[in-house]
């Protein structure tokens, strides 16, 4: 008997349609004639069962989205094989539940979110793949503007009335809104897509002299940072040469900030070792860097454009010269002071705007400032007797001026007065060198007299006793003509006849280390 013919015969018995539906239903009473070894057979068993389940649930659709491994081929018996089949479809599944989840949370929105990590089947041939829009690989991008209609040669479009020449508002307006796209990249234009935006040549020279500002400022922006220093900080040239002097050996470690103020910055280190036996680096050591910013220094030029050490040097050209110029004269000033024997800090060596020197301190602790020390009445007259020797030596065995002669620029360490910051002390040949030893005068007299020292002499009298002359004023206003009527004469003295040389010594200055 053909089993596929047993397959076919049953037929539905009378009664209702649903009976033949649904399982639950009364059986049929049919009865099939077949023999034993049809009954037994392997293959018949399988069509009968495919038969019942078609018969009962004839709405079922496969969940699966690829071909699903079946057949005759395919060893069934292995339970290996079994679970690797249920378990892709499984992860098919998963995966879909979650392109389902995808498409619901992104809808319409420009920005979207991807379970792609977490599929199960990778790769999937997606069925959303038409919806999903990659727009690096369309030709047509939403977001650029369309490229305006170009007006021909003869220089308008249309005839009569509706002509339409390059110089039309509408016109104009479109091709100013697609030139927005030659802005800098930094220069956010914003977003128009779908509308028609028309932008007049007024507001679009504007943006576009807006757009030239913003990108110039970013420029020096970014030059500012990385070639000059800040408040605390150095720049990478600087840094550099700092690593070069520890890697020698002239420096040990650099420990930290000390002191800032608007043209240096001073760092403490612990000294090393120098290549050279005649050399002797301190314990400790101060390093001064100069700031290469030219705020502070583009209005203090007249204290070294008329000394005649750096005249043939100064040049407002390149004003980054003026910064090592002003270090290599803080040099020159430490050296002749330290060969007159007053208290300050010594000169170990110079590298472009960096100068160390020694530390005037004690572990770490720099030495206070007379303003900030609280000394008694005998050790203010002392502090004073001492300023006043020191002003006199710098004035007539140095031949400076310190001109910024302060509380503020003055130590107090190991029972006297020290002397710092003297880049700017000029000589007194200076066009303006009386002027400056004057306002020093000022201010070391002010604050001894604050201080309680009877024995202070004013402003007047001290400069009379520093500077050798004998100015008779009986007040302030005719003491300062004076004062730049003599300034007037020294100038004239050496525009005609040039500077006498036998004033001025030699200072035997180390040399200056430049790379």
């Amino acid at each position: 008997m053909d089993p596929v013919g047993i397959a076919a015969a049953p037929e539905a018995g009378p009664g209702p349609s649903w009976q033949s539906k649904c399982p639950w239903g009364a059986p049929n009473t049919t009865s099939i004639s077949c023999s034993l070894a049809d009954v037994m057979s392997e293959q018949l068993a399988k069509e009968l069962q495919l038969e019942e389940e078609n018969a009962a649930f004839p709405e079922v659709v496969a969940v699966a989205e690829g071909p699903f491994i079946t057949g005759e081929d395919v060893d069934t018996s292995s339970d290996l094989m079994l679970a690797q089949m249920l378990q892709m479809e499984f992860d098919r599944e998963y995966d879909a539940q979650l392109r389902r989840e995808e498409r619901k949370i992104n809808g319409d929105s420009k920005v979207s979110i991807s379970f792609e990590n977490f599929r199960k089947v990778h790769p999937y041939d997606s069925d959303s793949s038409e919806d999903e829009v990659d727009w690096q690989d369309t030709r047509h991008d939403p977001y650029r503007a369309d490229k305006p209609t170009t007006t021909p040669r003869k220089g308008f479009i249309g005839k009569g009335k509706d002509i339409t020449t390059k110089h039309d508002e509408v016109v104009c307006g479109r091709k100013n809104t697609a030139r927005m796209e030659n802005f800098a990249p930094e220069f956010q234009v914003g977003d128009g897509i779908g509308m028609d935006l028309k932008l007049s040549n007024q507001v679009f020279n504007a943006l576009k002299q807006h757009a030239y500002s913003e990108e110039r400022r970013s420029a020096r922006l970014h030059e500012k940072k990385e070639h000059s220093t800040a408040e605390k900080a150095v720049d990478p040239k600087t840094r550099l040469l700092l690593y070069k002097m520890v890697n020698g050996g002239m420096l040990e470690t650099i420990t930290g900030c000390i002191s800032t103020g608007k043209e240096s910055v001073v760092f403490h280190a612990y000294g090393g070792q120098s290549a050279t036996e005649d050399k002797v680096i301190p314990p400790e050591c101060a390093i001064k860097v100069f700031k290469t910013t030219l705020n502070e220094f583009k209005n203090r030029d007249k204290y070294i454009k008329d000394d005649y050490r750096f005249k043939d040097r100064f040049s407002k050209l390149n004003p980054r010269k003026i910064i090592r110029m002003w270090a290599e004269k803080e040099m020159h000033n430490l050296t002749r002071m330290q060969d007159a024997g007053i208290p300050c800090p010594q000169v170990v060596i110079l590298k472009k705007h960096v100068l160390v020197m020694s530390f005037i301190g004690q572990d770490q602790v720099p030495a206070p400032k007379l303003k900030d020390v609280t000394l008694s009445s005998e050790d203010m007259k002392k502090a004073y007797c001492q300023t006043l020797n020191m002003m006199q030596q710098l004035y007539k065995e140095c031949k400076l001026v310190h001109a910024d002669l302060s509380e503020y620029n003055m130590l107090w360490h190991d029972g006297k007065v020290w002397l710092i910051d003297v880049s700017q002390s000029v000589e007194p040949t200076h066009p303006h060198g009386l002027e400056f030893l004057f306002r020093d005068c000022r201010n070391v007299s002010q604050f001894f007299q604050k201080g309680g020292v009877a024995e202070a002499l004013n402003e007047r009298e001290l400069f009379n006793a520093v500077s050798g002359l004998n100015i008779t004023a009986d007040n302030e206003v005719d003491f300062q003509a004076e004062i730049e009527a003599l300034e007037k004469m020294n100038e004239d003295h050496v525009q005609n006849h040039g500077k006498k040389l036998s004033m001025f010594s030699s200072d035997g200055d180390p040399p200056i280390y430049d790379e």
